[in-house]
């Protein structure tokens, strides 16, 4: 290309490169965050155990003292009196108190049966005294924070007119309606209770921030609107109560940006939506200390009196959990306890309201003297322009983050340059290609041919790392595989296991399945990841049916192969499990070595239907989820069971085909049976019961060819012995699994 076309084609990127910048899409923010967080790896901030900040933590230790979550009110006001008495500046509960407590007087009489035997239990219960009454009285004599949040859904709301306890002065606005619509907002308010309302000296909005794409939390919202009026977050009220503020100050610019809030003597720079951005200083143990600690007569009060005390939730299945740039998994209140150290500490980072024009100017200036440079001198000699300019850019950003606590980027600048000089036809199509190379790679091994080419046509859809989603979970299991191993030798045993997984493979990739992995003899396939499949539960049981076809087409191939070759045959049977529910699937393992696969209870219940199949004699259960997607199939109940390490019972079923045999009357006449047979025998009306067994045992001779004896042997010896030894009086029909198998 001659040179005048290399001016031409670089000033055509420079132009796109300033139109990106300008629209600033995603990757790019994502780019910016990316060099941004580097930094602050690179230089964290300093955790300072002096600041006034800690967290009385709801652990492990405090749930084993105070007993399960939640606890009762008056535990709380007994715990708000301690921090008091211990001279806490603020305490505030990163805990929404919007419902009454459960553990209360009033709350345990309304459950109480109607009857008048209980009438005297419930006069007592209404004498003694009321938790939340007790609660609200320990607020009042506390410089307690109470928290709120906001919500899109009216039913959920308190009445929008309840006065906040605090507000703000906005300068530089007609009015907080013109503010309103920058910062984070929502029509509704979750209040506390009324009672508990009134007392509070604080009322701040609970969550820390809303996460970028990636789920990482940058900035954290320090006011936030409710309709038309400002109100404060929980860690800015929790500031001003601790200083004995009564209100703060939000400012605008001449040009109508929100650049800076004053809460008491703090003056915190703020972006345009009124958040502030999070230094990170990572996880730091010297944050908390244990509510069970607290409440010891010999805990130390210096680490208390004086402080800003934020309560909140620190064990699994508690917290609020968030990643933020230095760390994957942190608790939300953590966030909360960090912002005020970064307010009391003095220490920020700012990106003003300026930073993306400035960026944009500082790009096309360069540019400009990048495009001059290569018409009037050599490519070598503008390549040692573009190093130097990008090192000095590096060097600049660099020190304004470390020195003064700004965020300028020099990456997309840098890398515009970059595209600009060498021509970004050439980049951008090996980009793309080498995208769908990747992905090709990595799913080509374990998804069907039609996932791969999707997932390549569309690799927005692929999100690698952990990410829970519906699945539908699938295990395949050869019974008997151990006796039918010893009567082989090795390469007999590979060839059947091959024969075997090489068309149950094929069945599940063509009903768009993922197979996991296999474990021996066994086959684990997911459906719905990592592409969806907007039907998946009916997707598997179809594979499942498939399988069971392709079984008996596989038995008679090996039957005939063993006579011709005068080896004993080996006839195979399967037992298949089928669970749909939530899962968490990703990449997972080593960073040696991984594998897509998933994750959860989804996936053990699968496992253990798959393991029940042998005890009801069936070759298929399908979990409840799962059938329930598939109403429309010929479903039959087997049972309702309580799998190992589940406390609520499950229904499971068995299928017999899909929509076609769903309508023949012969099913829906032995559907009908079964169902009153096992209502009969939950009922205990054993005479009932075996009088329908024997009914089905007639329709299933018909409608699966007696494929379900086992099933009905299975109930009739359960009959046999309920008759003898009957089970107890609130017996809930229930089969206890007390193992995996069963």
């Amino acid at each position: 290309m001659k040179r005048g076309w290399d001016l031409v084609l670089g000033a055509a990127i420079l132009a796109g490169a300033l139109a990106l910048r300008w629209a600033d899409p995603l990757p790019l923010q994502q780019l910016r965050n990316l060099t941004f967080d580097t930094y602050q790896r690179l230089q964290p901030r300093a955790y300072d155990p002096t600041l006034p900040v800690t967290i009385a933590a709801i652990d492990e230790k405090a749930l084993d003292a105070f007993g399960q979550w939640p606890w009762p009110r008056s535990t709380l006001a007994r715990i708000a009196d301690r921090l008091t008495d211990l001279g806490a500046a603020a305490i505030a509960f990163d805990v929404l108190f919007a419902e009454p407590d459960r553990t209360s007087p009033a709350a345990i009489a309304a459950d109480l049966p109607a009857d008048a035997q209980y009438n005297a239990a419930r006069a007592q219960l209404g004498r003694l005294p009321d938790p939340d009454a007790a609660f609200a009285a320990a607020l009042a004599r506390a410089p307690a924070v109470l928290a709120f949040a906001y919500s899109d859904d009216a039913a959920l709301a308190a009445d929008p007119k309840i006065a906040f306890p605090f507000g703000f002065t906005v300068i530089g606005a007609a009015s907080e309606a013109g503010v309103a619509g920058k910062v984070q907002s929502a029509p509704y308010a979750i209040l506390p209770l009324p009672q508990l309302l009134a007392a509070t000296r604080g009322l701040g909005e609970v969550h820390a921030g809303d996460p970028d794409p990636d789920g990482v939390i940058r900035r954290v919202p320090l006011v936030v609107a409710i309709g038309d009026k400002l109100h404060p977050t929980l860690a800015g009220d929790a500031l001003r109560v601790g200083l004995g503020g009564q209100t703060a100050q939000l400012r605008l610019t001449e040009d109508g940006f929100i650049d800076k809030m004053r809460i008491g003597e703090a003056i915190i720079p703020v972006n345009d939506r009124g958040e502030l951005l999070l230094y990170d200083s990572g996880l730091q143990a010297g944050r908390f200390v244990s509510l069970a600690d607290v409440m010891a007569p010999d805990f130390d009060a210096a680490r208390v009196s004086g402080r800003l005390v934020l309560i909140g939730a620190m064990v699994e299945g508690l917290k609020d959990i968030r990643a933020t740039p230095l760390a994957p998994v942190m608790p939300g209140v953590e966030i909360h306890a960090q912002i005020l150290e970064q307010i009391l500490g003095g220490v920020y980072l700012n990106r003003p309201y300026y930073a993306d024009r400035l960026e944009l100017n500082c790009l096309g200036l360069f540019g400009l003297v990048l495009l001059g440079f290569l018409y009037r001198r050599s490519a070598l000699g503008g390549a040692v322009v573009l190093l130097a300019a990008i090192g000095g850019a590096v060097a600049l950003s660099w020190w304004q983050f470390s020195a003064q606590g700004f965020l300028f980027d020099p990456v997309y600048p840098a890398l515009a340059a970059v595209v600009m000089f060498g021509g970004g036809t050439l980049v951008n199509y090996l980009r793309t290609e080498g995208e769908k190379r990747v992905v090709r790679d990595a799913f080509a091994q374990y998804l069907s041919p039609v996932l791969v080419d999707r997932v390549s046509a569309h690799p927005e859809q692929l999100k690698l790392g952990g990410e829970i989603r519906p699945l539908t979970l699938m295990f395949c299991d050869i019974r008997g595989f151990t006796k039918i191993s010893e009567r082989l030798d090795p390469q007999a045993l590979t060839h059947l296991v091959n024969a075997f997984l090489t068309p149950m493979t094929r069945i599940i990739q063509a009903r768009e399945g993922t197979i996991d992995k296999y474990i021996g003899d066994c086959i684990m396939a997911f459906w719905n990841a990592p592409v969806d499949v907007a039907d998946h539960p009916r997707q598997a049981i179809l594979a499942a049916y498939d399988m069971r076809t392709e079984l008996r087409r596989l038995n008679a191939a090996l039957a005939e192969e063993a006579a011709k070759a005068g080896q004993p045959n080996a006839d195979l049977r399967v037992g298949i499990g089928l669970n749909t529910g939530p899962g968490c699937v990703g990449n997972m393992g080593s960073e040696q070595r991984f594998n897509y696969s998933v994750l959860g209870d989804t996936v053990n219940i699968a496992s253990r239907l798959e393991s029940l199949s042998p005890a009801y004699g069936v070759d298929l259960v399908i979990g409840e989820e799962t059938a329930a997607a598939a109403d429309d199939f010929a479903l039959l109940e087997l049972d309702r069971v309580r799998v190992k390490g589940k406390k609520l019972p499950i229904r499971i079923y068995t299928g017999l085909g899909a929509t076609e045999e769903a309508a023949r009357p012969e099913f829906q006449a032995l559907k009908a049976a079964q169902e009153e047979m096992l209502a009969r025998y939950r009922a205990q009306d054993w005479d009932a019961a075996e009088a329908r067994l024997a009914e089905c045992r007639r329709l299933a001779q018909v409608i699966a060819e007696g494929g379900l004896a086992g099933f009905y042997d299975l109930y009739a010896a359960r009959i046999a012995a309920y008759r003898a030894d009957p089970p107890p009086a609130d017996w809930d029909g229930v089969y206890e699994a007390k193992s995996k198998a069963g």
